[in-house]
């Protein structure tokens, strides 16, 4: 029997050549989910898994003639956008974007600094912050993303803060302790996502994995709270797949007929 029609999914981010981070392991984990994955640049990057040397920003005039093809071909209703010049223009992407499809759902992982110790992005101005994440169906920093964004005493309060504007889901990769618990904040809800905390579990690009897991989930018509779910099993399976920091991905899809 012939397979299914997969649904699309767009990843605006950067080009890593270690295929770990960016565009390239947007699309590995979006495929492994059951999604065709759809990718417009932001950067070139000269890294690997541990070293980051310089970016080549791709202009979003660039940016948007990519995307603009796609979304005349494409029905995409779920787009992830991660690393991009600066915030300013993230905003105007994004209303760029909405003003192409109104309806689409954009989830946003702040890429603020490289894994190898980077720094893109400063601390944003709080009206432009707020501007930005109102027009998101999910922002998904990790602990130290979270106090970058907002300048409070814990992730937790700076995650509180985001949930006034959209839903967060604050990761807990950088915390301690036995479990990895992720922080969901929906409107007046609260849910935490816990998996055992590996003991090699450190790899390259987590956070764009995990990210794109939950898009693909959502393209595929999870709820918010199952997608995330979802995304976490993913990511475990990533984490643990071998004991380098680059992790495999491997087929998570059980809602095509082959």
């Amino acid at each position: 029997m012939a397979a299914l029609p997969r649904p699309y999914a767009l990843t605006i981010a950067g080009f890593d050549p270690s295929a770990g981070a960016g565009v390239l392991a947007d699309v590995k984990t979006l495929e492994a989910s059951g999604v065709y994955g759809l990718a417009a640049c932001t950067a070139l990057t000269v890294q690997n898994d541990v070293t980051f040397e310089r970016v080549s920003w791709v202009g979003i005039p660039e940016i948007q003639d990519q995307i603009r093809l796609l979304l005349a071909r494409f029905d995409i209703g779920f787009i992830k956008i991660g690393l991009i010049e600066s915030l300013p223009l993230l905003l105007e992407l994004i209303s760029w974007l909405k003003a192409q499809k109104p309806a689409v759902q954009i989830v946003w992982d702040p890429v603020l600094k490289a894994t190898a110790g980077y720094e893109f992005h400063a601390r944003p101005e709080a009206g432009l912050l707020q501007a930005i994440c109102r027009e998101l169906a999910l922002i998904t920093p990790n602990q130290p993303e979270a106090l970058r964004l907002i300048a409070v005493p814990t992730p937790e309060a700076a995650a509180e803060a985001l949930a006034a504007w959209c839903p967060v889901l604050l990761k807990g990769g950088h915390a301690t302790g036995d479990f990895a618990t992720d922080v969901l904040l929906l409107p007046e809800e609260r849910h935490t996502l816990a998996t055992p905390r590996l003991p090699h579990g450190e790899k390259h690009g987590s956070g764009c994995v995990l990210s794109a897991a939950v898009l693909a989930r959502l393209a595929l018509g999870d709820d918010l709270l199952a997608a995330c779910r979802s995304g976490k099993v993913y990511t475990a399976a990533f984490l643990g797949s071998n004991d380098t920091l680059l992790g495999y991905h491997y087929e998570n899809n059980h809602h095509e007929n082959q």
